[in-house]
Parts: C-alpha cells; structure tokens; sequence
C-alpha cells in the first residue's frame, strides 16, 4: 500500500504539468490550422483570468510591456509581404504597450486583421484600430481609448477643474494638466491610425469620439457601431479561433457559474417564430 501512495503522489504531482504541455501543444496544433487557413502569420494576445497554482488566488491580466515586446519580435521575424492575423481578448492595459503593437501593425505592409472573439476594450481597441480589418463576433465589443489618470478618466479631471472652486489644491491642477496631455497624445495616436483609410473629417470624427471622455470607458461598441463610425468591420470569425478560445486557462472554480450541454443545436423546422428586431436601444 506504501508503494501505491507514493505512485499516487508521483502521478498527482505531473498531472497538472502534462496538462499544460498537452494544452499548450494543442493551441499550436489550432494556430497551425488558422495560419494553413488564412495564409497567414497568427499572433495571440488573451488575457483570461488565471490562478496561481499554490494558492489558487486569482490574477488578472493585462496589457503590458513583456506583451509588447513578445509581440513586436513576432511581426519583425513576419516577412513584409506576409499577413498578419491577431486575436484578442483583452481589458486593455498600458497605453505605450499598446500603441507599440499598434504602430508595429500599421507599418507591416501585408494586410493586417484583427480578429475579436469576445471583447477588446481600451488598449485592445487601439490595437484593433490599427488592422485593414476588425473581424467581431456578432455579440464582441469595443471599447472606448479615452486615457485615465490614475482612478480617474482624463477628461472628467478636465471637466472637474472647470468648475468654480478657490478651495482647489495644486495636485488637481497637475493632474488636469497631465489629463489634457494625454487626451491630445491619444487622440492624435488614433488619427494616425485611421487617417489613410477615411475621409479627413471622418477620421476626426472617430479620434474626437473613441478619446475624448464621450463614454464611460467600458462602454460597449458593438459590430454595428463600428461600421456605422466608419471603420472597416465584419462578423465571420473562423471557427478555428472559438476552439483556440478554450484552451486558455480560467479561473479554477469548483462549481462552473455557466453550464450548458457543449453541442450545437439543429434548427427546428416547426419553429417559425419571427425574428426579433436588431439594434441598439
């Protein structure tokens, strides 16, 4: 029986790294399959909330410089006349880290898509600007880029120094003066970004949108509302990039929050229910 718990011990203590590596040969199996479909290099950025394997406390990730550097040597080492395909999933993060990835792609000079599962937010939409082509989800979204300071939207610091108050302390005047700075570096990142492919006012229109506080800043912009801006969107995402999807990790929870039968359903051919009306309210 001694013998037999310690090959317990043995195999409990692999298990976890076996998984990983069979988890991680499995996305490169997927990248393969997008790269063979689409003739193209596929670079990944997700971030999903992981543990950590000690303590199982929850990290959550983001856009950061390590991404932006991991990300510039895989378009450096991309020929110039081979596309780039991105997936992301992402919160957002650090506004160089992300205008870094987003100047790369603008200079590549294949075509450049950026595909959007669920949602790209923030610095994720930066990135996503940059693309010939955003490809969401039907129900994926973007997001505002406007920049914040701190806890705070840059804007709303400007905002808030407008109103009357002798009382006010040279901390808020610096801030403000900051915020200013960045919505004007923010705003000018995203027209250069969009420029060459709109009209002039049409590009002022969306830098003057996405940057200057006119939203909250997790405010969703789905596929209909990207179009509408002006930006060149589409709704067929490869099936490959839903499968690629699952094997990131999540946050280990004894009970799923979410459960349903994994399969897809055949239409019913008695059900002639009209369709619900589509847009935004």
């Amino acid at each position: 029986m001694l013998n037999y718990f310690w090959i317990y011990l043995i195999v409990a203590s692999l298990l976890p790294a076996l998984q990983r590596q069979w988890i991680a040969a499995q996305r490169l199996q997927r990248l393969r399959e997008l790269e063979a479909k689409g003739g193209s290099r596929v670079i990944t950025l997700i971030h999903r909330q992981e543990t950590m394997s000690l303590f199982g406390i929850p990290i959550a990730r983001f856009i950061d410089i390590e991404d932006s550097e991991a990300v510039l040597t895989a378009i450096r080492l991309t020929p110039p006349h081979k596309p780039i395909d991105m997936v992301l999933h992402t919160p957002g993060g650090l506004v160089l880290a992300s205008e870094q990835i987003a100047e790369a792609l603008k200079k590549h000079q294949a075509r450049v898509r950026v595909m959007v599962p669920h949602y790209a937010m923030s610095g994720g939409t930066l990135i996503a600007l940059a693309a010939d082509e955003i490809i969401l989800d039907p129900n994926a979204v973007l997001g505002p880029v406007d920049p914040q300071i701190g806890e705070y939207p840059a804007a709303s610091i400007l905002r808030a120094v407008q109103q009357h108050n002798p009382n006010r302390d040279d901390r808020t005047l610096i801030l403000a003066d900051i915020a200013e700075k960045a919505l004007r570096q923010v705003k000018n990142t995203v027209l250069g970004l969009v420029a060459d492919r709109m009209p002039a006012e049409q590009a002022e229109r969306i830098s003057e949108l996405l940057t200057q506080g006119h939203w909250t800043h997790d405010y969703p912009i789905d596929a209909l509302q990207a179009e509408a801006m002006g930006l060149k969107v589409s709704t067929n995402i490869p099936t490959e990039v839903y499968d690629l999807m699952q094997l990131y990790p999540q946050q280990a929870q004894r009970r799923p929050s979410v459960e349903y039968i994994p399969l897809p359903y055949p239409p019913d051919p008695a059900d002639r229910r009209p369709a619900r009306p589509t847009g935004r309210r």
